[in-house]
C-alpha cells in the first residue's frame, strides 16, 4: 500500500490508528533506507578491491617501462597511494552514515541523514571524475616538458619529418580519451551509486509526506 492509499484509510481511522500506521511506514523506510546506504558501502568496498586488482595487473605491464624512461614512474606510483587514501577515507564515511542512519528513531534525523548520504556520494563520483581528469592533464604536461617526450611514448624516431603529425594525433587522441573515459566513468558511477541513490531519494520523498501528512 503506497502513502496516497495510507492517507484515504487513515481519514476513516482513529488518530491512534493513524499514529500505528504512521509508524510502520517510517520503520519501512527507515528499514529500505538502511538497506540501501549498505549496499553503497558494499559497492564501495568491492570498487576498492577492483582498483586494486586492476593496478596489480597493469603495473607489470610492457608499456610501463617507457614511462620509466621518461621519469614518470612515481607519478603513477604517488597517484595510486593517493587514490587508495582518498577511496578509504570515503569509505569511512560510506561505513559512519550506516552506522548513523540504521539507529535513528525520528523522521527528521531520518530525513536529515538520507540528505547527507545522499551528498557524500554525489561528492565522492564528482570527486573521483575530477581527480581523473586532473591528472591527465597533469600527465601530459609532464610528458609534452619532457624532452622528447612525446616521441618517446609513441616510439618516433625523431628524425622522422612525420613527427609533428604524430605529436598532432597524439594530443587529438588524448582528447577525445579524456572525453570518453569521463563518459564511461559516468556511466560506471550511474551504475553503481546512481540507481541506489534514486532509491534513496525516494524514500526521503515518502518520509516529506509522511511529515505532511501528520
Amino acid at each position: 500500500m503506497d502513502l496516497s492509499q495510507y492517507k484515504k484509510a487513515w481519514e476513516n481511522q482513529p488518530d491512534e490508528k493513524n499514529k500505528i500506521s504512521a509508524l510502520d511506514i517510517y520503520k519501512m523506510t527507515q528499514a529500505k533506507s538502511t538497506s540501501i546506504v549498505k549496499w553503497i558501502l558494499i559497492i564501495g568496498l568491492l570498487e576498492f578491491a577492483f582498483w586494486i586488482i586492476i593496478n596489480h595487473f597493469t603495473s607489470g605491464i610492457e608499456y610501463n617501462k617507457v614511462y620509466e624512461e621518461l621519469n614518470l614512474t612515481y607519478f603513477f606510483k604517488y597517484s595510486y597511494y593517493l587514490s587508495y587514501i582518498i577511496v578509504v577515507i570515503f569509505l569511512f564515511l560510506f561505513y559512519k552514515n550506516y552506522t548513523s542512519i540504521s539507529t535513528t528513531d525520528s523522521t527528521k534525523t531520518l530525513m536529515r541523514k538520507i540528505i547527507k548520504v545522499r551528498r557524500t556520494v554525489k561528492f565522492y563520483v564528482y570527486f573521483n571524475i575530477s581527480i581523473s581528469i586532473a591528472a591527465i592533464i597533469l600527465l601530459n604536461i609532464l610528458i609534452v616538458n619532457t624532452p622528447n617526450g612525446i616521441e618517446t611514448l609513441l616510439g618516433i624516431d625523431q628524425s622522422n619529418t612525420d613527427s609533428s603529425n604524430m605529436i598532432t594525433i597524439y594530443v587529438a587522441s588524448q582528447i577525445i580519451g579524456a572525453i570518453m573515459m569521463i563518459l564511461i566513468l559516468l556511466l560506471f558511477y550511474y551504475l553503481l551509486y546512481g540507481l541506489l541513490l534514486k532509491k534513496l531519494n525516494k524514500n526521503y520523498k515518502e518520509l516529506t509526506k509522511l511529515e505532511e501528512l501528520n
